[in-house]
């Protein structure tokens, strides 16, 4: 495969199940590229083994004074020269090819895994191993993919001039050839080690950024409550001990590395003792000394590439067992992967709870307790499909019911089309504003028709006032990642306009306008029952100015619907209700008789 042909069309289904399952699947996905890369490796390193023969037959011309036999040596020597640059230079091509290939398709991969399991994934695998994974594990993985066809290449060329001494001269092929595995081996006592310093290395380089990501995240509410160096010096404990930690990894790389250096010119030292000895002696002749002199000399050039892949594979050992983990995580069942067929209508009803949205009305929901009205939000969409709940003496169905269908029995696809959750806290992704808005739409609600209707006018100002360039245009205006340039009530409107172009059959917002000035929630409450007329809306709030505007309102208790009914009927009707909405305290009750002696 090409560079040029990224995205991969279909980045395929990947054996999960151990950290070494994965890396050898992604290695057969890369077979071809893989081929490709020995078989110009194999270019490169065979015209540098060769090498020593035309440099032998050089010195032996001239010792002999033979000039055909120099001319010779000399156009061999030119034409492994060529070979050597065409090879090494496609040999380059071919690795970086495999390493961009594959880190391309473990990044689909995790960005299809983001997409199926949405907010689920961040409750299943810490943000900051999510972070570790998708920047440094993938680099790691990556790394060895590329090194894989050279150690290939570097192994077989290694062997072939190993045997061709052996046979060309015995007596000091045979040195060679038992010194060779012994050099290549001499470092596996040593890997076990160097990997668990790194391994110490990665996750405290894991545990530092996962600190470092909730300490930006919170950073407003730690300057609120004068937190900013307490987290700070926590950083700086953690940065530390990565620091630390590196050094230590470091050490046993850098002995490694000496004992790779030590023993081949242990081993070249021995040659070239041996070999004098015999030059002198006359069974060796000169030119045949300095071809083996040459080709031990090459021997080290190979061996550098054992030593990389040990260390390759050892880095991305854990890191292809973090991927894994990552990429192993699954939703529970309930709703099909594929397929796409046409999404019901009618009545939205929780069979949990008793809720019950009419089609095409704008019905409010007011949740006694906020972490109820998440788990409701969460439900209504499908997100995740719920355990199985029991209400009496009999069972009852778990998923939500759309126009008569369970959404458990549609495809996913067809779900989430049909049924839009906007959570209290909405995701903005960087990029620029038209692209924000660039979401799958019905078409009938257009972006300048949503942006007025979530009042974001103020926002589209500021917008355009800090675009990057002269045209003043909003929309080609960038949003910084999380929307963090913004105010929570501008986050907020613009999370509600990208809904509103969506404009899904049910569109659920858990409390939409939390962050949002009186003024501009009464505007929004009136342009959202506008602009979502025919189609169904659950508001999950307890904001008067939303639920005044509401054609219905369902009041929970204990996540069961008890009262449904106009806001102001309400109001009037049931003291919970109005206590909750108008944040009036409850009545405290009477104390027992018996109690109020015990005081006394």
């Amino acid at each position: 495969m090409h560079i040029r042909d990224l995205p991969h069309p279909d980045p395929g289904v990947p054996d999960v199940r151990t950290g070494g399952a994965f890396l050898r699947w992604l290695c057969a996905q890369q077979l071809g590229g893989q081929l490709k890369a020995l078989a110009w490796g194999l270019v490169n390193f065979g015209a540098i083994a060769a090498s020593p023969v035309p440099v032998g037959l050089a010195v032996q011309a001239v010792v002999d004074r033979d000039a055909g036999r120099l001319l010779l040596a000399g156009s061999l020597i030119i034409v492994l020269g060529a070979l050597i640059a065409i090879g090494g230079m496609m040999l380059h091509r071919a690795a970086v090819t495999n390493w961009i290939t594959a880190v391309a398709r473990m990044q689909q991969l995790l960005a299809r895994k983001t997409t199926e399991l949405g907010s689920a994934m961040t409750r299943r695998v810490a943000a900051g191993e999510i972070v570790a994974v998708s920047t440094g594990d993938l680099e790691k993985i990556g790394w060895f993919v590329e090194a894989l066809s050279r150690f290939g290449a570097a192994a077989v060329t290694a062997a072939g001039v190993s045997v061709a001494l052996a046979l060309y001269r015995p007596e000091l092929g045979v040195l060679v050839a038992v010194g060779v595995p012994v050099m290549a081996l001499a470092v596996l006592p040593l890997l076990p080690h160097a990997t668990r310093r790194a391994d110490a290395q990665r996750e405290k380089a894991g545990q530092a950024t996962e600190l470092a990501s909730d300490t930006v995240a919170g950073l407003r509410v730690l300057r609120g409550i004068g937190g900013e160096e307490l987290f700070l010096g926590r950083y700086r404990s953690a940065s530390q001990e990565v620091r630390k930690a590196a050094v230590r990894s470091a050490r046993m790389w850098s002995l490694i590395s000496a004992v790779q250096v030590l023993l081949p010119g242990l081993l070249l030292i021995a040659v070239v003792w041996y070999g004098t000895r015999l030059a002198l002696d006359g069974t060796l002749a000169v030119g045949d000394l300095v071809t083996v002199y040459s080709a031990v000399t090459f021997l080290l050039f190979p061996l550098r590439h054992f030593e990389e892949i040990a260390q390759a594979y050892s880095f991305a050992k854990p890191s292809t067992k973090r991927t894994a983990r990552v990429l192993a995580q699954s939703r529970p069942a309930g709703g099909r992967d594929t397929g796409r067929e046409a999404a019901p209508t009618g009545a939205l009803h929780d069979p949990v709870s008793g809720l019950t949205a009419p089609a095409g009305r704008l019905t409010a929901v007011v949740c006694g307790d906020p972490d109820s009205a998440g788990r409701l939000a969460e439900r209504l969409g499908g997100h995740p499909p719920q355990l199985d709940e029991r209400d009496g003496d009999g069972a009852v169905p778990v998923s939500v019911v759309l126009g008569g269908t369970p959404l458990d029995d549609l495809a996913r696809e067809t779900a989430r089309g049909a049924v839009l959750v906007q959570d209290k806290d909405p995701m903005l992704l960087s990029g620029t504003l038209g692209e924000l808005l660039d979401v799958p739409a019905s078409g009938r609600v257009g972006a300048r028709e949503a942006l007025t209707a979530a009042q974001c006018g103020d926002v589209l100002t500021a917008l355009a006032q800090a675009s990057a360039d002269d045209s003043g245009d909003p929309m080609r205006a960038h949003i910084t990642e999380r929307g963090r340039s913004l105010s929570g009530g501008q986050r907020q409107r613009l999370a509600l306009a990208r809904s509103l172009v969506a404009d899904p059959e049910v569109l659920v917002l858990d409390e939409p306008t939390s962050a949002v000035d009186a003024h501009t929630e009464a505007r929004i409450a009136e342009s959202l029952r506008e602009i979502r007329k025919g189609r169904t809306t659950i508001v999950l709030t307890s904001s008067t100015l939303l639920l005044d505007r509401a054609e219905q309102v369902v009041f929970l208790q204990e996540g069961k619907a008890v009262a449904q009914a106009t806001h102001r009927e309400l109001l009037h009707s049931h003291p919970a209700y109005r206590a909750i909405v108008t944040r009036e305290p409850d009545p405290e009750p009477a104390l027992p008789t018996d109690r109020i002696e015990e005081t006394a």
